[in-house]
């Protein structure tokens, strides 16, 4: 008896044999157009409470930036011996104030008391050396005047003499030859006594000479002599300007060479306050600009005097002195926090500080949509920043909402689910 099939209805007739390639086709144009038109951005589930939503404003954005200022004096000068010595006593400690010149420090040095008896021994010598020079030069041209008085003497006897027998000669009463011999006498007698004067000129020349070298040997060795007793005098270290004693590093007994460096000298007469810079604002940073905080509810105003040109573990130092009143009770050391303004207050696109920088560097950052429940990734530009605020120029509008707080923990997402 043959059985009559049922037909089959609904989706069970999908998997007739006959029908399976039209359900497979049918599956597969479903699967393309799913690949198509599906939403291909990451996402992220976070809790709404752990993040922090700003909202975009437009609004006046004020250039400066927060500083942290310490104060110190205006002038500082080294404290450094001019002569290696031993401290032997120590006369205004630290914190004592000083006028210029001022002894400090006391030292002693052997060495250089050794060396100043040494030159006064030798000072001594060379005195004594040119008294007896002088006293021999004296006895030498005494006795040059003498056989020069002898010579004198001589040359006029002979000039008579030889008158004498050229008168006899003439009268045939002296032999030719007494007569010769009295005149070679005569002129023989005058050429020794030229010879005499021509040898105390010389001597006398001489002597100037020697006289004037060890004159001025004399003066030297007594220049040289004021110089070792002013080495002395530089054993007492002294304070260079009106000041206090800061850092004062000695102690008796202490070796301290030459030029070491033992303490410094503060000019209490006005103070300047020392900051460092983030190098990121290393071009804008100019002397001129004008800087401000408040201290016991009061607005202290200060200059920008010197720019340093170095930079050191990304930053870089700056002076600031005051342009108008000081605080009271100043001290060297204090902490000030200056607002050191970069430029004129602008109107532009701003949102608030946050952690959301560290992340992304002000490349992009998270958008929140109008329900509140998705935050979408945005390529942004960030330009100027303060304290407070960073300056929008790409990228957002004024009443748009964003993620501000960390980004650590939300990877590359592209759109974050915000769970309430």
């Amino acid at each position: 008896m043959d059985i009559k099939l049922e037909k089959k209805k609904g989706w069970r007739a999908l998997f007739q044999k006959k029908n399976l390639p039209y359900a497979f086709a049918g599956a597969f144009v479903i699967f393309v157009a799913w690949l198509l038109l599906r939403d291909n951005a990451s996402t992220l589930r976070v809790d709404a409470d752990v993040v922090t939503v700003s909202e975009v404003r437009g609004g006046e954005f004020n250039d400066y930036v927060r500083l942290t200022g310490t104060v110190q004096p205006i002038t500082t000068v080294q404290l450094s011996p001019l002569e290696s010595g031993i401290v032997e006593r120590i006369v205004a400690e630290e914190g004592t104030s000083v006028k210029r010149g001022d002894v400090i420090i006391e030292m002693s040095n052997n060495s250089l008391s050794m060396q100043i008896l040494q030159s006064e021994a030798d000072l001594a010598e060379k005195q004594n050396i040119l008294r007896n020079t002088l006293i021999s030069m004296e006895q030498e041209r005494l006795s040059l005047r003498q056989n020069r008085l002898q010579l004198d003497l001589d040359v006029e006897r002979k000039r008579r003499a030889y008158l004498q027998n050229e008168e006899l000669y003439k009268s045939d009463l002296l032999a030719k030859e007494d007569w010769l011999r009295s005149k070679e006498d005569y002129e023989l007698s005058k050429s020794q006594r030229d010879l005499n004067l021509e040898r105390q000129i010389q001597d006398s020349l001489y002597r100037t000479n020697q006289v004037e070298q060890m004159n001025e040997n004399l003066a030297s060795m007594a220049l040289n002599m004021q110089l070792i007793r002013q080495r002395v005098e530089n054993l007492n270290v002294k304070a260079p300007i009106d000041g206090e004693v800061g850092m004062l590093d000695v102690v008796l007994g202490k070796s301290i060479a030459q030029g070491a460096n033992i303490g410094q000298i503060n000019d209490l007469s006005t103070f300047k306050v020392t900051a460092q810079i983030d190098e990121h604002y290393i071009d804008r940073v100019v002397t001129g600009l004008t800087a401000s905080f408040e201290r016991q509810d009061t607005r202290f105003e200060m200059l920008l005097r010197k720019v340093y040109p170095e930079v050191r573990n990304g930053q870089f130092r700056a002076d600031f002195v005051f342009a108008g009143d000081v605080p009271e009770n100043i001290r060297s050391g204090q902490t000030y926090y200056l607002n050191l303004q970069l430029g004129q207050p602008t109107e532009a696109i701003i949102i608030p500080r946050g952690s959301f920088y560290q992340s992304t560097g002000g490349a992009w950052i998270y958008v929140v949509d109008a329900s509140g429940e998705k935050a979408y990734r945005r390529d942004i530009r960030i330009g100027r920043q303060n304290p407070q605020y960073y300056e929008v120029t790409e990228g957002l509008q004024a009443g748009e909402k964003v993620i501000t707080s960390s980004y650590d923990n939300f990877g590359d997402h592209d759109v974050l689910l915000l769970k309430h």
